[in-house]
């Protein structure tokens, strides 16, 4: 997640302060990412090293308003211009099932499970969250986001369960013929 564009984003829209952009910022996330003011306020000087931001007139004492510059502005249209890298994110989940896999003793479809009621309920939850973002179309967004990477992780849990059980299959080897079932019998009469 960009917190440089975001907070930018935020700034074309008009001169605020720190406190003011982490609440715009949250507000747009539905509260999804918190955002930390040091975080806001560290980003803020980097923009403003960088010629991105200057201080803006108005506003208290207390607090520093920050407006955007046309190289800000400029940023701002290319992030938009520009699509996502589609390198992959460090996923923990994945990660964990990963090691896990190769834990000798770990009974790997338990932390399947674990992380599929943990999901499901977040699925629940994002579920609840949309329906009350109401008409705000930046939180149904988000929402959206959140659900369908969530929905996507239940169907890769299901294909990881699909992958453990078939080795472990593969691992306890043929079974005895006493052990194979044996085909339904056919019923009498006949079908048309």
């Amino acid at each position: 997640m960009s917190v440089k564009h975001a907070l930018l984003t935020l700034l074309d829209r008009g001169p605020m302060h720190g406190y003011q952009l982490r609440t715009e910022f949250e507000a747009s996330t539905g509260a999804t990412w918190p955002l930390n003011i040091g975080q806001v306020y560290s980003t803020l000087a980097r923009l403003e090293r960088d010629g991105l931001v200057v201080p803006a007139e108005g506003g208290d004492e207390s607090q520093r308003l920050y407006a955007i510059t046309e190289a800000g502005h400029d940023e701002v249209a290319a992030w938009f211009a520009t699509p996502v890298a589609g390198e992959p994110a460090r996923n923990e989940v994945t990660i964990k099932l990963a090691f896990a896999a190769g834990t000798p003793g770990l009974d790997v479809a338990e932390v399947v499970q674990i992380q599929r009621r943990a999901t499901m309920k977040a699925l629940q939850d994002y579920t609840r969250a949309r329906e009350r973002a109401g008409t705000d179309l930046a939180w149904q967004l988000v929402a959206d986001s959140l659900i369908f990477a969530a929905e996507a992780e239940v169907r890769w849990l299901d294909h990881c369960e699909a992958k453990l059980a078939r080795a472990a299959a593969l691992r306890s080897g043929p079974r005895p013929a006493s052990q194979v079932p044996s085909a339904p019998a056919e019923r009498s009469g006949s079908r048309r």
